[in-house]
């Protein structure tokens, strides 16, 4: 945007301060917000690099037989193209009707996408039992649980869900990680009075109930889920005082991201957390 458009941006500005109501249950919906959301976490280098390593990690940490697939929360649709192409036949869980309008039309627009393996619906986690009750062998829900009003009765709804032996993917946007970052940015009293939650009243993306890992060993325990493996999603990225300019200095960066992704400590600063929790079999 050019310095001295200044309607313009007094327009953004007007934008960026229209409030965004909180459903019944406290949830953050992002109705009239897909441009935001797609500009600001998928057409910018955090964006690309978190993709980057949900390809490299899924196929590490589950098991992937082309069962069918929930996906919960799907967004714009990244995440049901991908596994619609690695065979699965997969049912796309979104509550925001934009958000499902706009991944159905961008996946219409891929030739090289099975149309037929995907199926849609408009329903948020806590109407699943309802409408997409399985159980199911494999879940995804990625960067949901931070945008509900009570994580932890999201957490057992999911349990609820999953099929005996079935595996759930879970990607949570990391409390701890928030904290370190407003630390490295200055900001030492929001980060010491622990007022780390976004309010969902604007087009801020800072989400609501950020988790941390201690707090999902605990609610997967009380579950019956079993925490199968676990791994930071941008563990660097975040902290860089000077972003990478070439591509040598991205491809340099995304080698440490998989490096260190899965190693103690530097997993647990992982701007997300990926978990691969397991149900066990009945009886065991």
């Amino acid at each position: 945007m050019p310095l001295n458009d200044e309607p313009k941006s007094r327009e953004l500005k007007k934008s960026e301060m229209a409030d965004y109501e909180l459903t019944q249950a406290g949830d953050r919906y992002f109705d009239g917000l897909v441009d935001k959301f797609s500009r600001s976490l998928y057409q910018a280098p955090r964006g690309e690099l978190r993709l980057a390593m949900l390809d490299y990690l899924l196929p590490q940490m589950l098991q992937l037989k082309e069962q069918p697939v929930l996906d919960i929360g799907g967004g714009l649709g990244q995440q049901a193209a991908w596994f619609a192409k690695c065979g699965h036949a997969v049912t796309m869980a979104e509550p925001s009707e934009d958000m499902l309008n706009h991944a159905k039309q961008w996946h219409q627009d891929d030739p090289a996408l099975p149309h037929e393996l995907i199926t849609y619906l408009q329903a948020p986690l806590q109407k699943l039992g309802q409408q997409a009750a399985g159980p199911w062998p494999l879940i995804t829900c990625h960067a949901v649980l931070e945008w509900l009003g009570d994580p932890q009765a999201a957490l057992a709804k999911l349990s609820h869900l999953l099929a005996p032996g079935g595996q759930l993917s879970l990607m949570v946007f990391n409390r701890d990680a928030l904290r370190f970052s407003n630390v490295v940015k200055g900001n030492l009293e929001k980060a010491l009075s622990d007022r780390l939650a976004g309010k969902g009243k604007r087009q801020r993306l800072t989400p609501i109930s950020p988790v941390s890992h201690a707090e999902i060993e605990q609610w997967s325990a009380a579950n019956d889920l079993q925490i199968a493996s676990v791994a930071g999603i941008r563990v660097f990225q975040d902290y860089l005082r000077k972003p990478p300019v070439t591509p040598l200095e991205n491809e340099t960066l995304i080698a440490l991201e998989k490096q260190y992704c899965r190693q103690d400590p530097h997993w647990r600063l992982g701007r997300y957390l990926l978990y691969t929790l397991i149900k066990p079999e009945t009886g065991e």
